[in-house]
């Protein structure tokens, strides 16, 4: 054999060699990436521990004739009873004032602007009186201001003061009616129409559910906040009147306004304050179509009692940093999820119920304190809730994972 034939036969054995060397290492890197690859396409999985309480034992106290309706606002609760398209009576000068204050905001205990009472309003005044209708005397040359106006309207009733702030806020009242609608409809109210500004005879209607809403509305504004809660008020010229809004100012109950005629019966439309957790909430009990004995404290009543049943079947529940809500990890290697602060829900079992479902994040490795996915609390109660592990956890190497 030539010296050149040993030298290619010594090359082409390393080159062998080198290739196959070659083709271990390749093998052993697919061997590696094929046992990982299965650890990489699989992150944390995050598992619910925490499971929904039963249903309260308490029932709500619905009236037995007519409509209601209950709204907790911060609880995301509204709920209705025979929830039918009625006459709403005096609950329409909640819209009436709502349309006034966007008009013509007012601080508390600002005066707003004034006018002087005409021959017109006295002569208003003069048939609501022969009509048994609810009002206030006024006379001309009287001056009143948007306050005044605004404690009649709440706090009395008075349809004389309803027309003159639709008046001062609209220019007339029939155009107060126009803006009314334009708001119900704005609102969503799709069972609203108003007629007139202060719910005289049929035509203005609206549901329980619809007026809850409106109360609530009407309650962001601090300077009805602090008149709804008077049981009585100093005017020009009637001097201090009662407020017809049955319960006022009685343990936690809150106005916001009441009100009864023949196509309506008794309405009333209360807010009731509870605490959860330090924080003050407002409850709104609607109740319409009460026609037995003195028919507005029969519908007080009936919202007093819907609002104290609301309350008692309340469940509350809360959750602190440290408790365990899931578990996160791979396999049987677990950790706690958990909160990063204190949570209270409070929520009201009937009709409905409250569940949860978690939803994770795509994690290779789990650090203490890292947000490791949420906890969705859907039904009477709508939350998304951080959660957060409890330790760290490591992704365990794929020699473990050979064992």
């Amino acid at each position: 054999m030539s010296r050149r034939a040993g030298r290619e036969t010594v090359s082409s054995g390393v080159a062998l060699r080198g290739g196959a060397a070659l083709v271990g290492v390749a093998l052993a890197a697919a061997l590696v990436v094929g046992l990982s690859a299965p650890l990489v396409g699989r992150p944390a999985h995050l598992t619910l521990v925490v499971r929904p309480p039963g249903p309260a034992v308490t029932a709500l106290a619905w009236p037995a004739q007519g409509t209601a309706a209950l709204y907790v606002p911060s609880a995301g609760v509204s709920v209705s009873h025979h929830d039918r398209v009625v006459p709403i009576a005096s609950l329409t000068k909640m819209m009436t004032v709502l349309v006034a204050l966007t008009r013509l905001p007012l601080a508390p205990g600002a005066t707003g602007p004034c006018r002087v009472v005409g021959p017109a309003q006295v002569a208003g005044y003069e048939a609501m009186v022969a009509r048994d209708e609810s009002s206030v005397p006024v006379v001309a040359g009287e001056r009143l201001c948007e306050d005044q106006l605004l404690a009649g309207t709440l706090v009395r009733s008075a349809g004389d003061y309803a027309s003159m702030l639709a008046t001062m806020a609209a220019g007339s009242p029939a155009g107060m009616v126009g803006l009314m609608n334009e708001r119900a409809r704005a609102m969503g109210l799709g069972h609203t129409r108003y007629a007139g500004v202060a719910g005289l005879g049929a035509a203005t209607v609206s549901t329980a559910r619809d007026q809850a809403r409106v109360a609530a509305a009407l309650m962001r504004y601090p300077v009805v906040r602090a008149l709804v809660d008077l049981p009585s008020v100093a005017l020009p010229v009637a001097g201090t009147v009662a407020s017809y809004t049955p319960f006022v100012g009685e343990g936690s109950v809150v106005g916001v306004k009441s009100g009864r005629t023949a196509a309506a019966g008794g309405c009333d439309a209360m807010a009731v304050t509870f605490r959860v957790g330090g924080r003050v909430h407002v409850l709104y009990a609607v109740v319409t179509g009460q026609r037995t004995g003195d028919v507005l404290t029969s519908a007080g009543e009936a919202a007093r009692a819907l609002a104290a049943s609301a309350l008692a079947a309340r469940r509350t529940l809360t959750w602190r940093p440290g408790d365990t809500l899931a578990r996160v990890g791979f396999g049987q290697g677990t950790v706690v999820a958990t909160l990063r602060r204190t949570l209270r829900l409070s929520w009201w079992p009937e009709p409905g119920a409250i569940a949860y479902r978690v939803v994770a994040r795509p994690l290779l490795e789990v650090h203490r304190g890292e947000v490791v996915g949420r906890l969705v609390i859907s039904g009477e109660v709508h939350r998304t809730i951080e959660l957060v592990a409890a330790s760290s956890l490591a992704r365990p190497s794929w020699l473990e994972r050979l064992r």
